[in-house]
């Protein structure tokens, strides 16, 4: 656990940051996740399926939780912002798939465009666990 201010967390399996922001920042007991897209690292781009971005956001979020030493169980609320709200349960169907109950809180959005044109993007907030 860190016990005063913050500290970047980076993890090299998950896709480095397109803007001043860090992968991830572990300030107390949590870690706040910037929003992860589905980026294909070995590919170099986005998947071309709302599935495929989402699994590959959840899969970053949970390489990043890792390299905090932490897990996805540590999840404890997430937001997901949608290009296109009408694929909220192709998303959902990936996204449960991560999470096991009790699921982390939740809030999803519709918004205007995404980064690179991604169709989702996925934020978490985690509880870190003492070191």
């Amino acid at each position: 656990m860190v016990e005063k201010g913050k500290t970047a967390v980076f993890s090299s399996g998950a896709a480095e940051p397109v803007g001043p922001y860090s992968q991830a920042i572990a300030a107390g007991s949590l870690i706040f996740i910037s929003g992860q897209l589905g980026m294909d690292l070995k590919k170099g781009k986005l998947s071309e399926t709302v599935e495929g971005q989402t699994r590959l956001a959840l899969e970053s979020i949970k390489k990043i939780i890792e390299e905090a030493s932490g897990c996805l169980d540590d999840v404890v609320k997430t937001t997901v912002l949608f290009a296109d709200m009408d694929d909220f349960s192709a998303v959902d169907e990936v996204y449960a798939g991560f999470f096991k109950e009790p699921y982390p809180a939740r809030a999803a959005f519709q918004v205007a465009k995404l980064p690179l044109n991604a169709m989702v993007e996925i934020e978490a907030v985690a509880r870190l666990k003492e070191r």
